[in-house]
């Protein structure tokens, strides 16, 4: 027998359920158009709070949809800036006072603990080159998603790794490869892919040369900089020089891009960028050349990559702004940052119909890799593509080294019937940073 009591809860509960269906608002209308709840922001970690982490943040807050609740730097100096200044762009000052999210950005040394965290989706990684593969293997094992600048990786090893920790995780990863954003690179590709210029024969790189031997002195250390950790992987141990780790404010790049154990040079710097759009231009984002032949003057320059189907790419440094330069028959399609030459010039502007585009489209490369993210599909600039054009360019570095021929196979990685090659292919590392 139902008595009063029940009935006059069961009534009570409808009238709350309707009266509160009412009063439902949509979150735009809370927040104004393009606004997104905290809870379905993405949480990011950042990694690595040098120069290069600045544009990245920005980039990053700038879309409106993550938050950012941790920052790891080895720098303390760097990571105090770092999060005052997520704080100033999430509209916080430290006197505030508020419960914005921002407010609660914690900072750490040890990457580790960032990874450790159940409320950090993913992971941008700032690091220098020679960090990235310990810290993306070990962010993908602990089910982050990440984001990664590159060169990808400092050896061919190091980055199928990578990959091969994505995969088995199942994470989503974006290189850093931006370029494959742009409009103007977007095109020249689509232009090179549907035909317009042409069978193409070769595709000329213009970017700086091999990375150079040790040749920094020692100087005193920094309060508030732990060295051991900015080491980190590299059993050699060096000293601390201000061009491998530049003090907060400096004007200049740090120059371990250009030392070999830390980097690749030029080869891997800006050739992360242009021989990148060459690999996407020649439709080779999951293989690569089968021979190089380097110069034999010992200039850092001129090297030749030839691909199974006859084409060649040159490493040809010139003066002047980075580009890549694709040479067929019927046309040319020269491309840099903010600059597209076409031979015919009416090429530049082609349409290209929707039915007849080749590649992947994405407008900006932050927003790109959190809509992956969200879907679980590859971004722009997968993990395997930022692998095989890291591999591009850390082969060459092999053959101005050796400063022979060599025959590359793609598809095992390896070099062909060259043992002295193939040790190249990876590098030692502690113990507690292998991969």
């Amino acid at each position: 027998m139902q008595t009063d009591h029940s009935q006059s809860r069961r009534q009570f509960l409808k009238s709350s359920t309707a009266l509160a269906s009412f009063f439902i608002v949509p979150r735009y209308v809370l927040g104004g158009p393009g606004y997104l709840a905290p809870s379905d922001q993405i949480s990011l970690g950042f990694i690595g709070l040098g120069r290069q982490s600045g544009g990245l943040r920005r980039n990053f807050q700038q879309t409106g949809q993550v938050r950012i609740p941790v920052a790891c730097d080895v720098d303390r100096t760097k990571m105090v800036k770092f999060i005052t200044d997520v704080k100033a762009a999430a509209g916080v000052t430290p006197a505030a006072g508020t419960n914005n999210t921002a407010e609660n950005c914690k900072p750490y040394d040890d990457f580790r603990a960032v990874l450790d965290r159940s409320d950090v989706d993913g992971v941008v990684i700032v690091a220098p080159d020679h960090w990235h593969a310990a810290i993306a293997v070990r962010a993908a094992e602990a089910g982050k998603d990440i984001y990664c600048e590159k060169p990808l990786s400092l050896t061919v090893a190091e980055g199928r790794a990578m990959v091969k920790a994505t995969r088995k995780y199942k994470r989503v990863f974006q290189t850093g490869s931006m370029q494959r954003s742009w409009k103007e690179f977007r095109q020249a590709v689509e232009l090179v892919r549907s035909g317009a210029i042409g069978e193409v024969k070769t595709v000329k790189v213009n970017v700086g040369g091999p990375p150079e031997a040790w040749n920094l002195t020692a100087e005193t250390l920094p309060n508030g900089l732990h060295w051991d950790m900015w080491l980190g992987p590299n059993p050699v141990d060096r000293p601390y020089n201000s061009q491998l780790a530049p003090p907060l404010g400096a004007d200049y790049w740090a120059r371990w891009r250009n030392i070999k154990e830390f980097g690749g040079g030029g080869m891997t710097d800006w050739g992360a960028h242009m021989f990148d759009i060459a690999q996407w231009g020649l439709d080779m984002d999951k293989s690569g050349p089968v021979s190089l032949t380097p110069p034999s003057d010992n200039s850092g320059k001129g090297l030749v990559y030839t691909y199974a189907n006859g084409v060649k790419m040159i490493h040809e440094p010139v003066q002047g702004g980075q580009f890549c330069h694709f040479i067929g028959t019927e046309g040319e399609v020269k491309v840099g940052r903010g600059s597209l030459i076409t031979t015919p010039a009416s090429l530049k502007d082609k349409v290209i119909a929707e039915s007849d585009r080749k590649i992947y489209h994405s407008e900006n490369h932050y927003v790109d890799f959190l809509n992956a993210m969200r879907s679980r599909k590859p971004p722009v600039c997968d993990v395997e593509v930022g692998h095989r054009t890291a591999t591009v360019c850390n082969i060459g570095n092999i053959a101005y080294e050796l400063k022979r021929p060599l025959r590359w196979d793609p598809k095992k990685e390896k070099f062909v019937d060259d043992d002295e090659a193939n040790k190249w292919l990876s590098r030692p590392l502690k113990k507690e940073w292998k991969v």
